[in-house]
């Protein structure tokens, strides 16, 4: 990946919805030649989507809450597909260590919470922190690879 492809990402980064010839624009390129350069970094999978990013909160979602997941034995399979059909489950991580999972979890109340909650505690052990704030929203890896 060079410098070119680098400033296209920077600039996607920063903007998903910037048009191809402001783009273009931006890294010193013509629109035909950005073009192909996105391709090929969609089918190198450097790319895997145009996203949109919605603020919870704007949608009543006051709280988040980090929540690690220890199934129960023989109920790994279960909680995993608990998990994905709890739509307040909004991402979730696989992990090693004492816990299986680690999830963040959108609800509108402490209610709604442990609501959430109870539909796995039948199958896993639980330990939930309530987020405060979010020092870091969830960014890239560098792509920089030159300093």
């Amino acid at each position: 990946m060079d410098l070119i492809d680098q400033s296209i990402l920077s600039v996607l980064h920063a903007d998903s919805r910037t048009s191809l010839k402001l783009l273009a624009e931006r890294v010193g390129l013509s629109a035909p030649s950005v073009s192909e350069r996105l391709r090929r970094l969609e089918e190198r999978g450097v790319i895997r989507a145009f996203t949109l990013d919605i603020e919870p909160r704007a949608l009543g979602y006051q709280l988040q809450a980090i929540v690690r997941i220890k199934p129960l034995p023989g109920q790994l399979a279960a909680v995993e597909q608990l998990i994905r059909d709890t739509p307040e489950f909004c991402e979730c991580d696989k992990v090693t260590g004492d816990d299986c999972f680690v999830a963040r979890v959108y609800v509108r109340s402490i209610e709604q919470l442990d609501g959430v909650l109870d539909r796995i505690a039948d199958k896993a052990q639980t330990s939930t922190a309530i987020v405060k704030a979010q020092t870091i929203r969830r960014r890239p890896p560098p792509w920089n690879f030159g300093g």
